[in-house]
């Protein structure tokens, strides 16, 4: 099977086609947007841009760089998705590991190109950070362009373990070698690792029409191509594709429980941690955290830009932010949840307070 085909964005598109023919295309690039809003496919689409042989314009579709692409089998694009920790303890086979993870999921992919949200645990570890600076070292196989895909960016984690890991691929980042592009994805800017973010440029891709999500619907799960799944995805084929997965809706209303508690002061902020079972500190527990930066970002872009003036500092959001993604990679660890959870609120809460 080849992945389905790429609907919407028409503006995007065109604005990144110009970018080409003119040779100004940023070889970094951070691509926002709602969840399931279609920004990996976006950026698969861009990579199939790179390696159709057709002059200019759309890809063709039909070249064999365009169905490599499609067929997720091009040996230049190179797609990482969060994955599990690896078992190995040395780094060399950690990256084995990662790449055989990786591989597991691209052939899941091939067989069943939609896909959903990665599992809570799953996130871009020590393993992956290296295996893209391993992948960026070779030479092009097709002496062509190569693209670097980094589905839900997010959920690159601080690599305190080993900064110089952490630090090759920031100057990777910052300085990437010639006909090398990476596209990072992310559902806001603000959950992505400032480090990361300051050496992107941004991208941001709307919401498509309900006609558009309901021609897709009608061509591809014509079992969900109904009024009420349509409306409930408000532009986003990922939600509606998911419309029987109500594990992030979940996650988000846990998220905003936890908020309110923090708002409503330290006792109720205390009774929400208490609530955290001891050992769940994996899978929903993860999944929260998550959303909890997801809204946060989003609360901090609304006031930013003017729209919303009652929620708060846009700055203390940000900043929470960065605290949540920081108790997320602890949440990985031999961590009392609850205890995570009680920190957690005191800082947010002074954050908000300073």
């Amino acid at each position: 099977m080849t992945l389905a085909p790429f609907v919407g964005h028409t503006d995007p598109r065109h604005d990144a086609l110009r970018a080409l023919t003119q040779g100004s295309l940023p070889q970094v690039i951070l691509v926002t947007g709602a969840q399931g809003v279609g920004k990996q496919r976006f950026a698969l689409w861009l990579a199939q841009r790179l390696m159709c042989t057709a002059p200019a314009g759309e890809p063709c579709g039909s070249c064999g760089g365009c169905v490599r692409v499609l067929g997720l089998v091009h040996p230049d694009v190179h797609w990482f998705v969060p994955i599990a920790r690896p078992k190995a303890g040395e780094p060399e086979k950690q990256m084995e590991e990662a790449a055989e993870l990786l591989g597991a999921v691209m052939a899941e992919r091939r067989t069943q190109p939609l896909w959903s949200t990665p599992d809570g645990m799953a996130s871009h570890g020590i393993a992956s950070a290296r295996l893209v600076q391993r992948r960026a070292s070779l030479t092009a196989a097709e002496g062509g362009w190569r693209v670097f895909i980094i589905g839900h960016a997010e959920r690159l984690v601080p690599q305190e373990s080993s900064p110089e890991a952490a630090n090759a691929l920031l100057k990777l980042l910052e300085e990437p070698p010639p006909r090398t592009l990476f596209v990072l994805t992310a559902a806001e800017p603000g959950l992505v690792l400032p480090t990361i973010r300051s050496r992107a440029v941004p991208l941001r891709l709307g919401r498509l029409t309900n006609t558009e999500v309901m021609e897709f619907l009608s061509a591809q799960r014509p079992e969900l191509a109904r009024t009420k799944v349509v409306e409930a995805a408000r532009g986003a084929i990922g939600a509606a594709l998911n419309a029987g997965d109500d594990s992030h809706a979940k996650a988000i209303r846990a998220a905003e429980e936890f908020l309110a508690a923090v708002a409503d002061g330290a006792v109720a902020s205390t009774e929400r941690a208490l609530k955290q079972a001891p050992w769940q500190a994996r899978g929903d527990f993860t999944a929260m955290l998550d959303a909890l930066a997801e809204t946060l970002a989003a609360q901090a872009q609304e006031a930013l830009t003017g729209s919303v003036r009652s929620i708060g500092n846009p700055a203390a959001k940000l900043a929470g932010v960065e605290r949540v993604l920081e108790a997320r990679e602890q949440a990985q660890g031999n961590v009392n949840p609850q205890l995570l959870l009680a920190v957690l609120a005191d800082d947010l809460a002074q954050l908000e307070a300073a």
